[in-house]
């Protein structure tokens, strides 16, 4: 249904003058209340309804044995409007997609992936990567984030939003729109119509909002998956948000990699930009559209602002291609790239475990630190100790007294787990994937303080950025620069089987030599701890 509103050109985008109790005036794709009643479940929040009806509903057909299963839940902030309203653990995601999973019957532990706006194409790859180890046999994989005044006001604070429908690519283009939604894909290691060839995540190491004019991060990762070349592309689902900067250098990661004379599309106007549902959605549309023989117009579009050529239509396009390469891009700095292709001579990336050895470990808390063996000499506690490791162990970096806690607990953590190894190099081959419980709840109750009040309303710009607990990823890869896979996964605790399995899977990447991980919990300023490594992968 969604699908073919889209092939007629219709928009679920709408002007709304006031919203969420606030004083906000958006252009967004939001459920009525109505469709919000009818989908809700009994003993579940909104969000949660919406995320069981789409599994439910992707998994009515298919019969799957949920002992070989697992469930990844691709979110930004998941039910963070609950925040303040419910209890704090009730609210953090991994908890949230722990409800969900046993609901529905799942046995094995969920995950969250988030990895801020590419949350959803990171998810697919995660679960390409583990089927193809062999860890599970299917993956139910689903994208959802919903609309309330906490997001809302962020994207306004950060003056990321268009009052009107977006433009994608368009030369008047002026900014975003906000969409809510959910979708969800079952991947199987059984064969089927559709098949994931590859994908890649990248960091351009350059902004923590800004993605790289050179379009670094993006362009590696496009051009790491076209190694079966652009003859059976239908066309390339860009992310499109219609910002000046994101949609400027995704036509620059095209032209690097010679594709600006592919066909390419964008779908944010249409529904709005679903966050963490994105790549999800839009993977699922872009299917459905190679399925039907059409390429989807750019809705919004009427020419070209970006500096170069870029085939882009408004109008709908027909082609008689097989596959298709979603991009997509987000705060951190990070990046990815997925090829989709329906041709059934074409077979999935081999991928096989490799042994890997710890070389290094640091651990603080909020009383103490210790790289490897050695307890360093502290006198502070709390947050005042960070601030102390810094002057003592850093100092050189003024940029973390801007940062949130979690990003100050990882950055400090990799300091000194760098400065306890010879120098190698980290640019291209360290991935950096991160877990926690806590999401990034100290900081989005420092944010959600700051719009609490409609007397009292002044959302800061900085202080929502750090609500996106990947950011620390961001930070680590921009210290350091580097360009390798940054993932950040929410568990209900602190499992480390599973944890073990997410980093084996990335260090599957045949462009991962190093990976900076651990648990990075940061739920106050007095509570703390942070238990990081660096693994080096171990050639046969």
């Amino acid at each position: 249904m969604n699908y073919h509103a889209m092939k007629c050109g219709k928009s679920s985008l709408h002007r709304y003058e006031q919203v969420f109790d606030s004083p906000l005036k958006v252009t967004a794709s939001i459920f009525d209340d109505e469709t919000r009643k009818e989908l809700l479940i009994d003993g579940f929040t909104f969000f949660e309804s919406i995320v069981i009806r789409s599994i439910q509903k992707a998994m009515e057909k298919i019969d799957i044995s949920l002992a070989d299963s697992c469930l990844i839940l691709s979110t930004t902030k998941a039910d963070i409007e609950s925040l303040g309203v419910l209890p704090d653990e009730s609210i953090l995601p991994g908890h949230t997609a722990q409800r969900i999973a046993q609901y529905l019957g799942f046995i094995n532990a969920p995950i969250v992936v988030c990895n801020a706006c590419i949350s959803g194409v990171s998810a697919l790859i995660t679960a390409a990567r583990l089927i193809d180890l062999g860890i599970y046999t299917n993956v139910v994989i689903c994208g959802c984030d919903i609309l309330g005044k906490f997001i809302v006001s962020g994207f306004d604070s950060l003056k990321a939003l268009s009052p009107d429908e977006c433009k994608p690519f368009d030369e008047e283009r002026i900014g975003l729109n906000l969409g809510e939604a959910v979708a969800t894909i079952v991947l199987s290691k059984e064969i089927g119509k559709w098949h994931i060839c590859r994908g890649e995540i990248c960091n351009d190491a350059y902004h923590i909002t800004t993605p790289s004019p050179k379009g670094i991060g993006l362009g590696t990762a496009l051009q790491r998956i076209l190694k079966n070349g652009k003859e059976d592309l239908a066309f390339i689902n860009l992310h499109g948000t219609a910002t000046m900067y994101n949609d400027q250098m995704e036509w620059k990661a095209l032209e690097q990699s010679h594709l600006t004379d592919v066909p390419a599309n964008a779908l944010k106007g249409y529904v709005g930009h679903t966050m963490g549902a994105a790549g999800i959605l839009e993977c699922i549309i872009s299917m459905l559209s190679v399925d039907d023989g059409i390429i989807l117009g750019t809705r919004g579009y009427n020419a070209s602002g970006v500096s170069g050529n870029i085939n882009i239509s408004s109008s709908n396009r027909f082609s008689d291609k097989s596959s298709f390469i979603k991009l997509i891009s987000g705060f951190g700095g990070c990046n990815a790239a997925i090829y989709f292709t329906s041709k059934t001579d074409k077979q999935n990336c081999t991928l096989r475990p490799n042994k890997s050895i710890v070389i290094s470990n640091v651990q603080i808390s909020n009383e103490k630190a210790q790289v490897n063996t050695k307890q360093l000499v502290t006198s502070e506690k709390g947050k005042n100790l960070l601030f102390e490791l810094y002057k003592n162990y850093i100092g050189d970096y003024p940029r973390f007294y801007k940062m949130d806690g979690l990003s100050r607990l990882g950055l400090l953590a990799t300091e000194l787990l760098i400065k306890a190894q010879p120098i190698f190099d980290w640019c291209e081959q360290t991935a950096v994937v991160l877990f926690n419980q806590s999401s990034s709840i100290c900081a989005d109750k420092k944010y959600l303080k700051s719009i609490h009040e409609t007397e009292n309303y002044f959302p800061s710009p900085g202080a929502f950025v750090y609500t996106l607990p990947n950011i620390v990823n961001g930070e680590i890869a921009l210290r350091h620069n580097m360009h390798g896979e940054t993932s950040f996964y929410i568990l209900p605790d602190k499992n480390e089987e599973v944890m073990k399995q997410l980093v084996e899977a990335t260090l599957a990447n045949t462009n991962i030599s190093y990976c900076i991980t651990g648990w990075l919990e940061y739920t106050d300023d007095n509570h703390f701890v942070a238990d990081i490594k660096l693994i080096k992968k171990q050639l046969e």
